[in-house]
């Protein structure tokens, strides 16, 4: 009998340790990720000091960058992330939600997973891939095509007037979005498919159209969901660099015309890191880089409210 019972509390020490054991290590590993991150932040920091010191708040409200004359200003290359991210959005949201509304609610059942496939597919072109052929493929199009019909037609609007270079931000922003349609679309997907038939139903039992029922009972409930999708998607976009280097044109200018040639912070620190002249120059790279991040950071955090605060009315 006692053997019985030291064994039966051997056991649950040997069951506790190995619990204990477990949640230690996922808890190492959950500050291995926050300490990677601190590090990060402070290495930026750090290079970017000469920066700072040199500069002062100019380098943020600045849009000069001249290396030659040691003259450095973030604001062109933050003009340039911000509007093609937002670019590939607009371009992107609609169809990413779109593709996933029909696969999941209308598409029959058979087509489903090869559809699925192929716009998954997307996700493993490498980014050089898409630089070619927006370089080959994509700006010339632009170039003799939609840009000549915008300007025609939109003589009233800055935003499509300009010469006809066919590489910036308007390329770049159609070859962010295809690069983030994936990722909206496979989550939107999930976020969809989650979502009981029961509300769907209970619409159409109420009278509801087909539109009012996926818009009611699809699209509302799994609104959280989608917009963190779509966050992500923008996440990637503003820090694409490869494809977004070749096709923007790369050009630290700030222009009211969408086919004017610019340049995005991850550009300028692909085209420029390894060439650094000077100990000012790479600090500067790195406050690019800082301030990437620090803008990164901020988005995320309005979107985690964002979310919150729709989760709360719902």
């Amino acid at each position: 009998m006692f053997f019985k019972r030291s064994h039966l509390s051997v056991k649950r020490k040997e069951v506790r340790f190995s619990d204990l054991l477990f949640y230690n290590s996922l808890r190492v590993l959950a500050f291995a990720i926050i300490a990677l991150f601190i590090s990060i932040f402070i290495f930026l920091f750090t290079s970017a000091q000469p920066t700072f010191i040199n500069e002062g708040w100019s380098f943020f409200t600045d849009s000069i960058w001249s290396p030659t004359t040691d003259t450095y200003g973030v604001l062109a290359f933050v003009y340039g992330t911000v509007v093609s991210s937002f670019l590939a959005l607009l371009f992107a949201v609609p169809i990413s939600v779109g593709s996933a509304l029909f696969l999941t609610q209308i598409c029959p059942r058979a087509l489903r997973r090869p559809i699925r496939t192929l716009i998954e597919l997307l996700a493993a072109i490498p980014s050089v891939v898409y630089g070619l052929w927006g370089i080959f493929v994509l700006a010339p199009f632009i170039k003799n095509y939609i840009q000549p019909f915008l300007s025609a037609h939109t003589e009233a609007l800055p935003f499509f007037q300009g010469p006809p270079f066919g590489l910036g931000l308007f390329t770049a922003g159609i070859i962010l979005a295809i690069m983030i349609i994936p990722t909206i679309t496979t989550i939107s997907i999930e976020i969809f498919s989650s979502i009981p038939k029961l509300y769907q139903e209970g619409a159409k039992a109420l009278g509801a159209t087909d539109w009012e029922a996926m818009r009611m009972a699809v699209l509302a409930p799994g609104f959280s969901g989608v917009f963190a999708a779509i966050i992500l998607g923008l996440g990637r976009a503003m820090g694409e660099t490869m494809a977004v280097t070749m096709v923007i044109g790369n050009r630290a200018d700030i222009s009211s015309s969408l086919f004017s040639p610019a340049a995005t912070m991850a550009s300028v620190i692909a085209n420029e890191y390894a060439e650094a002249g000077s100990n000012l120059h790479s600090a500067s790279l790195s406050a690019v880089g800082l301030t990437l991040l620090i803008i990164s950071m901020i988005v995320n955090f309005g979107a985690r409210l964002i979310i919150k605060r729709a989760r709360r009315e719902a």
